[in-house]
């Protein structure tokens, strides 16, 4: 199919053409190009038809989907037969890069997304992050904490709220926000730099050869990636004199693993809000998003304008929901899904979900392992 650069897009006149985003549900979590229209690929021919045929046939059908290869090799569907019919060149994370910030907007965005967090988001942000802190006790006086700024929204936010928190100087704590460059190309690293330049966030960048360590790998180079990223984190945390390293799980990543770990696992196990490393001695992880949603994630982004890449590894479209876990975009779209669906019978679901490990009834547990050892209820029966 035949390509339009970002620039040609933007003179086109908006009622000429129809843009179209391709990507599945878990990749448009993280962000839409404003005015498209979300009609993904991988779904049945006839339902993909069904929403592309009310769509004016004058109109131009502009595809894009994460970096520009899906569309650009969308062929042989009827419903596209005799319609003019384009690709986006370099798809969403094209545009994003396209959109770095001037100098000049900087100071502004840095005042509308604060401002925010403090007014039409203080509920469904700042309340939850504070609650978290202080229930899980994630602070604490002196702490030097690693914030850990992987260049997605949840992280980014992240870094805001811990700038707010500490401007409230109820608990002394010192900050560094880190970032390790695992082996970006360079205009991904200047899109980070870029958005955290227009947050107010001053970040401290290192460097690692990750992604050319899993490069050559087969299996689960995921799951090794997401290993290798921790302990990178946690050595330089400890050189920088950090005792604490924070990551950006909020709470939907919580009961989306609990659910998986059932599945897919055949255990019963959560995503801890916090856990003392085994490797790293005196260092600790927190997880301070651990109670906001991220649908309020996405509200904020969205709300300021704010364009983040969640991943800039070089495998896969799909790779850009990977988690710590090595799962990407199939599984936890699946729960994600499944969670929604369980919801429309009972509105409760997530948060009972997020309470079952809360609540756990040790007589009524066939077995259960703790410290690396299983130990079977016949043991005090």
């Amino acid at each position: 199919m035949e390509e339009i650069s970002i620039e040609k897009l933007r003179e086109l006149p908006k009622d000429t053409y129809e843009l179209i985003d391709i990507r599945d549900e878990g990749l448009i979590l993280y962000g839409m190009i404003p005015g498209a229209v979300s009609i993904p690929i991988d779904v049945p021919e006839s339902e993909f038809s069904d929403k592309i045929n009310p769509i004016p046939a004058e109109k131009t059908l502009i595809f894009y989907c994460e970096i520009g290869r899906k569309s650009r090799e969308i062929d042989g569907i009827p419903c596209l037969e005799g319609r003019k019919c384009l690709s986006l060149e370099g798809g969403y994370v094209g545009y994003i890069r396209s959109g770095i910030s001037t100098d000049e907007d900087c100071i502004e965005k840095q005042k509308k997304a604060e401002e925010s967090i403090r007014k039409k988001y203080h509920k469904q942000l700042f309340t939850p992050f504070a609650k978290a802190c202080k229930t899980y006790q994630l602070i604490s006086e002196g702490d030097h904490i690693a914030v850990c700024i992987s260049g997605g929204k949840d992280s980014m936010l992240m870094a805001k709220l811990f700038q707010e928190i500490q401007r409230h100087k109820k608990v002394n704590f010192k900050l560094t926000f880190l970032v390790m460059d695992p082996g970006y190309n360079k205009a991904n690293r200047e899109l980070i730099e870029s958005n955290a330049k227009a947050l107010g966030i001053p970040i401290t960048i290192f460097e690692s050869d990750i992604f050319d360590a899993v490069d050559t790998i087969e299996k689960s180079p995921c799951y090794l990636c997401a290993r290798m990223r921790r302990g990178y984190l946690y050595s330089k945390a400890k050189e920088l004199g950090c005792n604490k390293i924070a990551l950006g799980h909020h709470y939907d990543d919580v009961i989306e693993t609990i659910l998986m770990g059932m599945l897919y696992g055949a255990q019963v196990q959560t995503m801890m809000p916090k856990l003392h490393s085994t490797n790293f001695e005196g260092m600790e992880l927190i997880r301070p998003l651990y109670l906001v949603r991220e649908s309020d994630i996405c509200a904020w982004r969205d709300y300021n304008e704010l364009h983040f890449l969640q991943c800039a590894c070089h495998f896969t479209d799909t790779c850009t929901t990977c988690h710590e876990d090595g799962t990407t975009s199939s599984k936890r779209l699946e729960t994600k899904k499944l969670i929604a669906e369980l919801k429309k019978v009972n509105p409760f679901v997530e948060a009972n979900i997020f309470k079952s490990v809360e609540n756990v009834n040790l007589a009524t547990v066939i077995a259960y392992k703790k410290d690396g050892v299983k130990h079977f209820f016949t043991e005090d029966y």
